[in-house]
């Protein structure tokens, strides 16, 4: 049964689709774009009920390849739509905010597979049949994944200041590291999924002692207060 929050985005989302100019929503002459999965395990050829990618079903290395693998597959294929990022202009609904339960993955998985035609409009394709139960489940993990608004708002000036000493190269690696950890496990998503991916882990992620990877890292903070501004 899909909870109540999940209907209410199911419906906005007819609504806004139905109300939109046909040259905005019409994908028919657009071929979505393949996303390899290769590094994904397979699940099968039935489509699934739930997400088979995150980290407490498939462990943390999974799931961080299926958020890699879905910011791409998202980028390329909805974006046009539901913005950059998974952060909507307003033309179509905000997908952060579909629940990160089961609930939402039944409303995600059948919205992917069929897409949604109106009068004999395709005005979202059914991706499922083109890109596959893989591809669509890690478009899914990263859109759970998304921060909220103002996530990283709290934590601004600091971030600020270590993007600063990284691409000055300067500053002990390891303990920026476990600091940005520290941030980054405290960032909380849009959907209410455990673990956030944002720019702050992804800094985190890249940076180690050695200086050689200072500017990386300040770079991945770069593009997050960049975009929270």
């Amino acid at each position: 049964m899909l909870d109540a929050r999940t209907r209410r985005l199911g419906a906005a989302l007819t609504l806004i689709l139905a109300a939109m100019p046909v040259q905005l929503l019409a994908h028919g002459d657009v071929t979505p774009q393949p996303v390899n999965t290769d590094a994904l395990p397979d699940v099968g050829e039935d489509w699934l009920t739930e997400n088979p990618y995150r980290a407490d079903k498939a462990g943390e290395d999974v799931w961080k390849a299926a958020v890699r693998i879905g910011d791409s597959g998202f980028n390329q294929n909805c974006a046009r739509c539901h913005g950059l990022g998974a952060v909507s202009g307003g033309i179509a609904p905000d997908l952060r905010y579909l629940e990160a339960e089961e609930s939402g993955d039944e409303w995600f998985a059948e919205r992917f597979q069929g897409g949604f035609t109106q009068n004999g409009i395709t005005k979202m394709p059914a991706f499922g049949p083109i890109l596959g139960q893989k591809a669509g489940w890690a478009i899914r993990t990263y859109i759970e994944t998304r921060p909220e608004d103002g996530a990283l708002d709290e934590y601004s000036d600091r971030l600020h200041a270590i993007h600063d000493q990284l691409m000055k190269g300067e500053g002990d690696g390891a303990a920026i590291k476990a600091e940005l950890e520290g941030i980054a496990a405290k960032i909380k998503t849009a959907s209410g999924a455990p673990v956030a991916d944002s720019a702050v882990s992804r800094a985190a992620e890249v940076l180690t002692a050695d200086p050689a990877t200072f500017k990386h890292a300040g770079e991945q903070l770069e593009i997050g207060l960049s975009a929270a501004q």
